[in-house]
């Protein structure tokens, strides 16, 4: 199926990546992390997302299961992108931010959540192809149960497959 043409300047995250990173927060133990991240597309102006993660152990074995996300990345005009993610644990987000080239930079516009959802206030994220293998990093910012914004993930990604096979 062919990409929309107002997809071109997200194509680059198009595909299955896996990897592994780290997390902390004031509020909780340092921790590693596996991951897994998709981005897909139906022919429509937008990317359907997809993201899982699991604790390792030291040995990096697979551990339970941690966070979950789904949403959608729609590209703007002018190099501008609005990102929806939905998260199970009662907590929607939506972001605006700026492509350049393969580097997104993204800052929560609205979260809402839940009576039972974890106290989370702001966001912001930064994704993009790193090194000569063109390995997907992120960090991830949380404003989150009285703490200001602060570094509470980040990951590096490889590209396990390239999301054209539909």
């Amino acid at each position: 199926m062919a990409i929309h043409p107002d997809l071109e300047p997200l194509a680059f995250l198009l595909g299955r990546w896996e990897g592994a990173g780290i997390g902390g927060y004031p509020t909780i133990e340092s921790f590693r992390f596996g991951q897994e991240i998709s981005f897909s597309h139906n022919g429509k102006q937008f990317l359907i997302y997809t993201s899982r993660t699991w604790r390792l152990d030291e040995e990096g074995q697979i551990g339970p299961p941690l966070g979950t996300e789904s949403g959608y990345w729609r590209p703007r005009p002018d190099s501008q992108v609005e990102v929806m993610l939905a998260h199970p644990t009662g907590i929607v987000e939506i972001y605006l931010g700026e492509i350049t080239g393969t580097r997104i930079e993204m800052a929560t516009d609205v979260v809402a959540r839940t009576a039972t959802a974890k106290e989370v206030t702001a966001g912001h994220r930064l994704y993009g192809l790193v090194g000569s293998d063109q390995d997907l990093a992120y960090a991830y910012d949380m404003a989150a149960v009285g703490q200001e914004l602060q570094p509470h993930l980040s990951a590096q990604l490889k590209r396990v497959s390239s999301g054209e096979e539909k």
